[in-house]
């Protein structure tokens, strides 16, 4: 299932973004663009919203919503990897690839397998703009909102990610930052999942999905696809080093394991140099013209 209309600008700022090496841009059209103080004031609504009966009584209609979905569009999903995390019982930060609106189901398939029952997402504020049921969505499930302002992350964000990892959670962050549509690549990825994860003393769960095309058609521009759902080795803190090195070294350790997962997966060594090829699914207007 595909989200959104034409995305021929989107894969050519991708190509663009590529060729310039800015791998954690936003390739994205349409998004809600806020100001500071727009910003702000959403970020304020949602936090005095956040436990309030009404809240609580969309977030049980959101969760419903999110699992009725997450079973109709991972019917083809396939796990791989379940093992790996099966000593894992609590609070944990999910790391994976982030290609699509919709790709969190298929991390929250593999994560209710391994036995937990929510899963939490960090989503950037401005997300919350978003309108219709995705919006919904964004206002009323386990969403976790990012701002980029250090009172915002010490004073309510880093507590409400303590709070989730205490009560043995699992929270999803994107190192990657923004979703490249339907990029098979593993990014380089940021350090704040794995801070967050190294602060709290819990492992990485760290993940891989594969995209895999279907000879069927989706629309004029995609085939429709399924994915693969790659659980490789969690990654654990070392106590005897500060929250700091072991960000550094938690993330060293995750993307390597996500390219080994990708060269494992398509049978090919990473580079970063784009072809038509790294958008799943994609049917390239020249092809499309045959």
């Amino acid at each position: 299932m595909l989200i959104g209309g034409n995305k021929e600008q989107v894969i050519a700022n991708m190509k663009l973004a590529a060729e310039r090496g800015d791998l954690n841009c936003k390739v994205e059209t349409g998004d809600p663009v806020l100001s500071q103080e727009e910003r702000e004031k959403i970020v304020r609504h949602y936090l005095d919203n956040y436990k309030t009966f009404g809240y609580r009584f969309c977030n049980v209609c959101a969760r419903a919503l999110t699992d009725t979905a997450t079973r109709c569009l991972n019917r083809n999903t396939r796990i791989e990897g379940l093992e790996n995390i099966k000593e894992i019982h609590g609070g944990a930060i999910v790391t994976s690839n982030h290609f699509s609106p919709l790709d969190n189901t298929a991390v929250r398939k593999a994560l209710n397998q391994a036995g937990y029952r929510r899963l939490f997402i960090v989503s950037q504020e401005t997300n919350l703009a978003m309108k219709g049921w995705i919006g919904f969505l964004m206002n009323h499930e386990d969403i976790i909102p990012l701002v980029n302002h250090s009172e915002y992350l010490r004073k309510y964000f880093g507590p409400m990610i303590r709070e989730r990892l205490k009560h043995g959670d699992a929270i999803l962050i994107y190192p990657e930052q923004e979703m490249w549509f339907h990029y098979r690549k593993p990014r380089p990825p940021k350090r704040g999942a794995y801070y967050y994860a190294a602060a709290n003393h819990v492992p990485i769960i760290s993940c891989f999905v594969e995209i895999r095309d279907l000879p069927g058609k989706e629309n004029e521009e995609f085939h429709k696809t399924w994915y693969v759902m790659h659980i490789l080795k969690p990654i654990y803190p070392d106590p005897d080093r500060s929250a700091r090195e072991n960000s550094r070294e938690m993330m060293r350790q995750d993307y390597q394991q996500k390219v080994a997962a990708y060269e494992q997966a398509y049978g090919k060594t990473l580079t970063y140099d784009f072809k038509s090829d790294d958008i799943a699914g994609w049917i390239p207007p020249e092809e499309n013209a045959l």
